[in-house]
């Protein structure tokens, strides 16, 4: 008497030997034509993934990598899980990662330089094909040893660069170049600017302010607060630069131009500016809506993505991709006065505003 193979059990992850008996074919033809080898006629295909489907069964992809030689994993690690900035730039990866078939496996630093050091070991050791850094924190060593194994790309602006690592960023002094001109011309005089921790972003975006505000004649109007890397930092360094009367402010980013105008609203100031940096969703979900400077995260994510494939196709020499951002003006920023009288306003990265060169996206300039 035949003696038919009984369905896995509860509990019991279903096996290709499991498959192949349902199917009432053999192991290899099994593995064929999960894999969709061309050997394998369409009944026969037709009827192993029928049978695959009804167990349940999944594919043990790390272990399929060992034959392959491949995951069609993506590893991103991120400095920040709660900074919108990083997370759009995670969708950016997402995007394009699966339009070629790539999983993202996701870890988070936590604004912890030891963590997002263990987290990227993690991911290595998962096999992946290429790695996302989202983040200027780790050591130019830890990224190159990193990419001696698999490709690496780095989102944002480095310390260093690191030999055999391609970088996305955007050219952070034009974009305070841009932030400081542009409330200059609606007649601010008196522009203060809360700085970052110190990062390399930070330290060209407070560049570009203080050159731009020299050039423009208004050096002795100029006030710079840093945030720090203590808890409520960017509260404390809003109230501070506040204190100086500024008539507008340039703020590092998003999240620091909203606590500049929550520490404004609550103290009762009114006509103040506020530039961001970023233009995250942040920008448009506050009142008044916030006036940022837009770099463009999606984008970023995509190209990251490319760069990768582009390493695992071959490519052996460094590509550093430099990024134009564009200022895109809402309801925060106006000439000096209140601004309860104005009526929205918003121009959308699509629509530059008239007269702005210079603020267009360009892609894919590269730096040497």
């Amino acid at each position: 008497m035949t003696r038919t193979k009984e369905p896995p059990g509860r509990g019991r992850r279903p096996t290709i030997v499991d498959v192949a008996a349902a199917a009432g074919v053999s192991k290899s033809l099994v593995s064929l034509a999960l894999r969709g080898d061309r050997g394998v006629s369409e009944a026969t295909s037709a009827r192993i993934l029928a049978a695959a489907e009804r167990l349940g069964y999944r594919s043990n992809t790390l272990a399929r990598s060992l034959v392959q030689g491949r995951t069609m994993m993506l590893g991103v690690l991120l400095t920040d899980l709660a900074n919108p900035y990083h997370t759009e730039v995670v969708a950016g990866v997402e995007e394009s990662a699966d339009a070629e078939g790539f999983t993202v496996l996701l870890a988070h630093g936590q604004r912890d330089r030891a963590r997002l050091a263990r987290q990227l070991d993690a991911l290595l050791r998962l096999n992946v094909d290429g790695v996302v850094v989202v983040s200027s924190w780790l050591e130019p060593r830890a990224l190159a040893d990193a990419a001696g194994r698999v490709p690496v790309v780095m989102v944002g602006r480095p310390e260093e660069f690191a030999p055999g690592v391609d970088t996305v960023a955007n050219d952070d002094r034009a974009g305070a170049e841009a932030a400081v001109r542009h409330l200059a011309e609606l007649g601010h005089e008196r522009i203060a600017h809360l700085a970052g921790s110190g990062r390399p972003a930070s330290r060209a975006r407070r560049r570009g302010y203080q050159e731009t505000m020299r050039d423009l004649g208004l050096a002795d109007h100029a006030t710079v607060r840093e945030i720090g890397d203590a808890p409520h930092g960017r509260e404390r360094a809003a109230g501070a630069l506040l204190g100086t009367e500024p008539t507008a402010v340039f703020a590092v980013n998003d999240l620091a131009a909203l606590a500049v105008l929550d520490r404004a609203y609550t103290a009762g100031t009114t006509g103040l500016s506020v530039v961001g940096y970023d233009n995250t969703f942040l920008a448009q979900t506050v009142r008044p809506r916030l006036t940022s400077v837009d770099q463009p995260r999606s984008v970023m994510g995509n190209l990251a993505v490319r760069l990768l494939s582009e390493r695992m196709g071959g490519r052996t020499e460094d590509r550093h991709e430099v990024l134009v951002p564009r200022l895109v003006v809402r309801d925060s920023t106006s000439p000096p006065g209140p601004l309860a009288e104005r009526g929205p306003q918003d121009s959308s990265p699509s629509t530059p505003p008239e007269g702005r060169e210079g603020h267009r996206p360009s892609r894919g300039r590269r730096t040497p």
